[in-house]
């Protein structure tokens, strides 16, 4: 133990001074040393006010003992863990400066070399405070492979609080089941097809609300948070509270086949079974846009996280993306030989999964609109998780596909379910190792490590805001609020320098106009009348055509140019080479 002594004696300032600095001076040397007492040379019990630390206090002040073999295997850790953090962030190997000559130049070398030490030191200590949580994967050892694992043997392994997260819901009366998440994953809605509806927290697995609308659900979507979401149900959309009450019908969607919310933009789209799309203001309730597709009854739909783009698959194979200002689709991609039957988007917006009739998943890259890989497999439903996995179901089969590097996506994880669930929606929870499944007999989740983000900012999402931070966030949500037309296909053009256009080229109608124009403006033009015979009528009305003919003539080259008939012939030059049925007339010099 180690004794710090503070004397309840009154002593004057200067000599309290001096024994404090040589108590903290003898303290020093003596844990250098690993002294392990420190007492006066007359060795007397501790006097009054005496503070004495044992080795339970230092162990709980985080303090390791010299003789505790835990504390220093502790701390060799730690520092094992931090340089393995530094070296993260290093620039690579230092130079080597023992050669160098000049002094000035190594001098500057040298507190750059000290600088980069210390950045890559804070950026270290950076993550540690502020990415405390690192985020895993199912690690194979030899020859095992990870789809191998099955739900009960993770279960087994994680710790408690994640073993609880797992769960199979068996409803089979009121099935197929939908649902979907909040953003920060707190909250679940779930949509029944025969018309139950029910919200859970998925934190405390409590149920909230649960009811019954009496009619068919296609579809359920939270809003900017869980105090709205909106059921798309027989004939029209509407929007609940939390507790259950009706808020809104909106009558204008019609019978809406799928629903999704642009949380940056308080938009809510939906397609109806004639193939409509619409957009709607939440905030303000007005209608945005209204545009017939044109491909015919659709429900595949989904928003690109990155561009709030949405992207529609059709029954002919394509992959269509829209925006609320434009009348035509901004990219029409032919995907599949058949019909689409899944989309999904990566969360950084450069990746799209799509599945169709004719077996395969493909994967496309958004920047070049071009196939990366294509897998022989059927899905009816893809999600992406926050880490890049994707999953993807087929009948009571759901499949995990992990990125190998380079977008080359292999198998990661298998669940199958019981025989005769159909699993018609897949969806990750976010910030949580959890992959939802809605079946035709209710709702069910799997563990799947690796594919939530491990840390969460809490100025994006909390799972654990309060009453008052959700209020707050969504006073600055609409505050901070979008226009549908800053919704296009490259972002980062907002707030950058438009490039000028270049000149389209006139038509001949519009030619011809112009030089009826100048031909009458000319003609208005006075000629000066001048002496000695220069202003007779025969001159006057010579120097009138010369007036028209210069205005006529810039206009006259364009009009040529359309019709293709250059003013001068294209002569051949000596070093063009002639056809070989003309090269025996050419003269000898020309071949």
């Amino acid at each position: 133990m180690v004794v710090a002594t503070a004397g309840s004696v009154p002593q004057a300032p200067d000599a309290l001074h001096t024994e404090t600095l040589a108590m903290m001076h003898a303290i020093d040397m003596a844990n250098r040393q690993g002294i392990s007492r420190i007492v006066p040379a007359t060795d007397f019990p501790p006097r009054s006010g005496t503070l004495v630390f044992e080795g339970e206090q230092l162990s709980r002040m985080g303090i390791a003992k010299e003789e505790d073999p835990m504390g220093i295997k502790n701390h060799q850790d730690a520092v094992e863990v931090m340089e393995m953090k530094v070296a993260k962030f290093s620039r690579g190997k230092a130079a080597n400066l023992a050669n160098l000559r000049d002094k000035k130049l190594k001098g500057q070398l040298t507190g750059k070399e000290k600088l980069i030490g210390l950045s890559a030191k804070a950026a270290a200590q950076t993550e540690k405070w502020f990415l405390p949580i690192e985020g895993g994967y199912l690690e194979p050892e030899g020859f095992e492979k990870t789809y191998r694992y099955d739900q009960q043997s993770i279960v087994q392994e994680v710790d408690i609080s994640s073993s609880k997260k797992p769960f199979d819901m068996i409803l089979p009366v009121l099935g197929p089941y939908t649902f979907e998440y909040t953003s920060n994953g707190r909250y679940m809605i779930v949509g029944g097809r025969k018309g139950h509806i029910a919200m859970m927290d998925m934190l405390n697995m409590d149920l909230i609300k649960e009811f019954q609308v009496r009619e068919t659900v296609r579809d359920v979507a939270f809003l900017h948070n869980d105090q709205l979401f909106a059921v798309a149900q027989k004939k029209y959309p509407y929007i609940y509270n939390r507790h259950g009450t009706e808020i809104h019908c909106l009558k204008e969607h019609g019978k809406a086949l799928k629903l999704q919310f642009l949380e940056k933009h308080f938009l809510l789209a939906s397609i109806n079974s004639f193939g409509q799309l619409h957009y709607q203001d939440m905030s303000t309730g007005e209608m945005i846009a209204n545009y017939r597709t044109g491909l015919g009854r659709t429900d595949v739909m989904r928003v690109n996280p990155y561009n709030a783009v949405i992207g529609l698959g059709h029954a002919g194979g394509k992959v269509t993306m829209w925006k609320p200002t434009s009348v035509k689709p901004l990219v029409t991609m032919l995907c599949h030989n058949g019909p689409v039957t899944a989309v999904a988007f990566d969360r950084g917006g450069h990746l799209m999964a799509t599945a169709g009739v004719d077996r395969k998943i493909k994967i496309w890259d958004m920047r070049k609109y071009e196939v990366v890989h294509s897998y022989p497999a059927r899905a009816q439903s893809l999600d992406f998780s926050q880490k890049g996995l994707l999953a993807g179901s087929n009948g009571s089969l759901v499949e995990i596909y992990r990125d190998c590097g380079g977008q080359d996506y292999k198998l990661y994880m298998k669940h199958r379910m019981v025989k005769g669930y159909q699993v018609g929606k897949v969806l990750f929870r976010p910030y949580e190792d959890i992959c939802g499944i809605g079946h035709s007999m209710g709702l069910s989740a799997i563990l799947v490590p690796g594919s939530g983000e491990a840390n969460f900012d809490t100025f994006v999402d909390n799972p654990v805001e309060t009453a008052k931070q959700r209020r707050e966030k969504e006073v600055q949500a609409l505050l901070s609020k979008l226009q549908p037309e800053t919704i296009m296909l490259n972002p980062n053009m907002i707030g950058s320098v438009r490039q000028p256009k270049k000149k389209e080229k006139k038509t001949k109608k519009e030619i011809e106009e112009e030089i009826e124009d100048a031909v009458d403006a000319a003609k208005n033009t006075r000629v000066k009348k001048k002496t000695k015979g220069r202003s007779k009528p025969s001159k006057r009305a010579k120097k009138m055509e010369e007036v028209v003919l210069r205005a006529k003539r810039p206009l006259l080259d364009q009009y040529k140019e359309i019709e293709g008939q250059p003013d001068k012939k294209q002569r051949v030059g000596e070093k063009t080479e002639l056809p070989k049925a003309l090269q025996r007339f050419a003269k000898k010099g020309q071949s």
